[in-house]
């Protein structure tokens, strides 16, 4: 008599076969654009925070897996994205030493010391960009603005400062679109903010190719549409309701959509399949505390910016909004307990 083995599994039973390697791997090659944009657009400097932001995210798993007695999951790409994103959300003349230290501290307190990927609470990249902002505020508030003419042939000061150095302030440093709305009521003209033709952190280009790298993914099924799409519809809503008020003294919906690391954030971060929730109606709630949070911050917050604490400050209740929000067994009422 043969012995037969009924496997019983939970759904789904039949799935498209994508692992987590491959579906990092599309997410890198979707900020790959952004990225190249932005050498483009600030030239080398740029270039080397991206590699170092990169580099030090890879080296720094690779080494905890090893100190740890783990194999090595450098190969799943998941580091590789925390490094550009967090090089994303940089200023493009970042020093060296910093942004290492940055991509150090996103892969251990933002994502190994919680178990490693599919267990962080918070984005990593964001928790690295966060303690840099609190360590170094005046170099991660030091801009430059877009194309230079000198930007492929020389390097910024402040790039290759020494470690436990002050780093160089450049003349041609300025404010970012949304310092500049913030402390002098100015603001810049819609489409350059659109095509990153502004100062500002690296990832802070073409709004453009942010969008069509969020619209590849979630054709691909690799990103929860409803996520960017409520940060970005909540963030239009409110301010325009603002704006009719007081066109003087608040921005139009146009200014706060494009401005800033907002399509950066919604597409990108705020998305995290870990640190968001699972539900339909969640994700919604999600993103529309995400882009009240950004208007809120912007409008009447000490920084001219609001992204990062919102989506940092959104990953934190995003348990309870599961928890909350709960899928209902297929063939029950939803009166059902």
């Amino acid at each position: 008599m043969t012995n037969r083995i009924l496997n019983i599994s939970t759904s789904p039973h039949i799935t498209k076969g994508l692992s987590t390697d491959v579906i990092m791997q599309h997410v890198v090659w979707s900020l790959v654009p952004v990225a190249l944009f932005a050498v483009y657009a600030f030239g080398i400097s740029a270039l080397l925070v991206l590699v170092m932001s990169v580099c030090s995210c890879v080296l720094t798993e690779h080494f905890l897996c090893k100190l740890s007695k783990k194999e090595s999951t450098v190969s799943d790409w998941s580091a590789v994205i925390t490094g550009l994103l967090l090089g994303l959300t940089l200023p493009p003349v970042f020093p060296l030493w910093m942004t290492f230290c940055g991509g150090v501290i996103s892969i251990a307190l933002g994502k190994f010391i919680f178990g490693g990927l599919g267990y962080n609470v918070f984005n990593p990249a964001l928790v690295g960009r966060a303690v840099l902002q609190a360590a170094f505020p005046v170099a991660i508030t030091t801009w430059y603005p877009a194309f230079l003419d000198n930007r492929f042939s020389t390097i910024a000061a402040s790039v290759l400062t020494f470690p436990l150095m002050e780093p160089a302030v450049d003349g041609t440093s300025g404010a970012t679109p949304l310092a500049a709305f913030k402390f002098d009521q100015v603001t810049a003209n819609i489409p350059d903010l659109a095509l990153g033709q502004v100062s500002g952190s690296t990832g802070e280009t073409c709004a453009i190719l942010i969008l069509l790298g969020g619209i590849y993914l979630a054709a691909r099924k690799m990103l929860n549409w409803r996520i960017p799409v409520a940060v970005l519809g909540s963030v239009v809503l409110l301010s325009a309701i603002f704006h009719l008020i007081d066109s003087n003294h608040y921005p139009s919906p146009a200014f706060m959509l494009f401005s800033g690391g907002l399509m950066l954030g919604a597409v990108f971060m705020a998305t995290d399949m870990v640190a968001s929730p699972v539900t339909p109606l969640g994700v919604v709630i999600y993103g529309s505390i995400i882009g009240i949070l950004v208007v809120v911050i912007r409008l009447w917050g000490g920084l001219p910016e609001g992204v990062m604490y919102a989506i940092l400050l959104a990953n934190a209740i995003s348990p309870h909004i599961d928890t909350i929000i709960k899928h209902r067994v297929y063939g029950t009422s939803k009166r059902s307990k």
